[in-house]
């Protein structure tokens, strides 16, 4: 068993110094548990005035006293000091330990033991020593790992969410990030386990717990402070928060949290690194809400720790998902405040996050009917353009950003919003450029993406549309632009004619030679049909 930085009773009494004495634990026997952090050997009156606590102390008797009530205060004494155990030697001052002893030692719950044979102490306590210094050593090679680990993670291509991750991981329990005044920034849990479930829920009594307390760490958890603060040597930029949540905390998640609090304060120098965490957790959370990990009931509560507290209304799910050329390469931060800022004008209750890994910017807003579902949809979508315009994202030749809106509904409703625009975004990308796409109208889109690696769907775009394809590789004018815009009019010659700048016996004849290559007639419905489904397939199958 692993102790506060020493080893147990029980393990000292196995080591072969004192298991050589015949030890027999005469009081306290449900405690041997209790960490050993040193031994002494002593023989006066007053040596509870010299321990620490925490000591086996071994002894002959002979400062015991010889009346019940010396013996009772020293017994005492030595309990209040806080030692970890009391073993007395037997021999010329104790045949056998005197119930006075024993009975005070019971109640006192100090573990006592007698030795029936004489042992050196001198080899009892180089013995435990040697434990407890290898013990130490043991605690700093693991902690040591998570180190390396960490700083892999980060050399890698990560960032502190990975590194908090591989603490979760390590600790069995939650592991949360908060700024210097307690506000959280991120929140991260092991990838199994009970405590993986509701991170922010265990935030929630966390937080409750310190108000009741006022101040200090958690009753069931400890502090460890990331320094940097830039206001002199004792400035703390953040703090790590550990939680005995699904198993305890022992010495090494401490040291290990130490090792990573250095890491986090090298990371953290970086501009903004604040603000991107927070955004990243609000990410995380809306992600899991669309993927099923966090109820529809608990997520109001977990909302609101993030800041979100919308009214009776429906809640609008949206996504923005950036092209890869957009991706701000490791600030996601400015575009996350330049977003914010461009949505505080839209009047109505917002949660953005980030998902750099994806790509997206997922948002939950609260609405006060469904009736302004349009009118914000446009606002918002504006806004996200905007901002992302004045993170100096927009580059010429680039996809521009993809803003797709779900159903407004409850928070059940949401959960499948979110996860329906986000899906709905990345199959949206390459279709024309429009402010907003309304998510229930590319469910087409969506499933001819989700094909997009059966072979049967490939076939069914080349026998549709190939020869199309393979005119327009070697041959102008090209027939497929031709094709879309007609499509996309229903067939009205008329309007798509004007669109493609052509002259009506011009379009006549690229019709007439669409029809020739492809071998059908554009004036039947299965056909129209088809082709139209062949021509949204194809951005899936090049």
């Amino acid at each position: 068993m692993e102790t506060q930085g020493g080893i147990t009773v029980q393990r000292a009494l196995e080591l072969p110094g004192l298991r050589g004495g015949l030890p027999e634990v005469v009081a306290g026997a449900d405690r041997l548990n209790r960490t050993v952090r040193w031994v002494h050997a002593g023989e006066v009156p007053n040596i509870a005035s010299l321990l620490k606590g925490g000591e086996l102390l071994l002894t002959t008797g002979l400062g015991l006293g010889t009346r019940p009530a010396e013996q009772r205060a020293f017994v005492r004494r030595l309990a209040d000091r806080g030692i970890a155990a009391l073993v007395v030697e037997l021999g010329p001052r104790f045949s056998r330990l005197p119930s006075t002893i024993v009975e005070t030692a019971r109640a006192a719950g100090l573990p006592l033991v007698q030795l029936h044979r004489e042992v050196p102490f001198v080899s009892v306590t180089e013995e435990v020593h040697t434990e407890i210094v290898n013990g130490h050593y043991t605690l700093l090679r693991r902690a040591e790992e998570v180190h390396r680990r960490c700083t892999q993670a980060l050399l890698g291509g990560g960032g502190i969410p990975q590194v908090l991750g591989i603490l979760a991981d390590f600790t069995a329990n939650p592991v949360f990030l908060e700024t210097a005044d307690g506000q959280l920034l991120y929140a991260a849990a092991p990838e199994s386990g009970e405590a993986c479930a509701d991170p922010l829920q265990v935030w929630e009594g966390l937080r409750g717990q310190r108000e009741a307390r006022e101040e200090g760490p958690p009753a069931n958890g400890v502090l460890v402070d990331v320094p940097g603060g830039g206001r002199g040597t004792g400035a703390v930029r953040a703090r790590i928060a550990l939680l005995a949540v699904s198993s305890p905390l022992l010495p090494v998640h401490r040291i290990a949290a130490e090792r990573a609090a250095g890491i986090l304060a090298v990371v953290l120098m970086q501009a903004r690194q604040e603000e991107e965490l927070a955004a990243r957790g609000r990410g995380d959370f809306l992600t899991d809400l669309a993927e099923g990990r966090i109820a529809a009931d608990d997520a109001p509560a977990q909302a609101r720790v993030l800041g979100f507290k919308p009214g009776e209304g429906p809640l609008l799910p949206v996504v923005m998902r950036l092209a890869a050329e957009l991706a701000p390469a490791g600030n996601w931060a400015v575009l996350a405040r330049a977003v914010l800022e461009e949505l505080s004008a839209v009047g109505v209750p917002v949660l953005l996050g980030v998902r750099p890994v994806e790509g997206r910017v997922p948002l939950l807003l609260g609405l006060r009917s469904e009736s302004e579902r349009t009118a914000v949809a446009d606002r918002v979508a504006a806004a996200l353009r905007a901002g992302v315009e004045r993170a100096g994202l927009e580059r010429a030749g680039a996809h521009p950003p993809v803003v797709v809106v779900g159903v407004a509904g409850g928070w059940t409703a949401a959960s499948a919003g979110l996860r329906h625009a986000a899906e709905t975004a990345t199959a949206a990308q390459g279709l024309s450029d429009r402010p907003w796409y309304d998510a229930r109208r590319l469910d087409i889109d969506l499933l001819l993406w989700r094909l997009r690696e059966h072979p049967d769907l490939a076939a069914f775009v080349d026998r549709a549309i190939g020869p199309l394809r393979d005119h327009d590789r070697t041959s102008r004018p090209p027939l497929l632009p031709t094709l879309q815009t007609y499509l996309a009019h229903a067939g009205r010659k008329a309007e798509t004619a004007r669109e493609l700048h052509l002259n009506r016996q011009t379009l006549y004849n690229r019709l007439a030679r669409i029809s020739e290559l492809l071998g059908t007639d554009l004036d039947d419905p299965q056909t129209v049909l088809a082709l139209s489904l062949a021509l949204r397939a194809r951005r899936h199958t090049t």
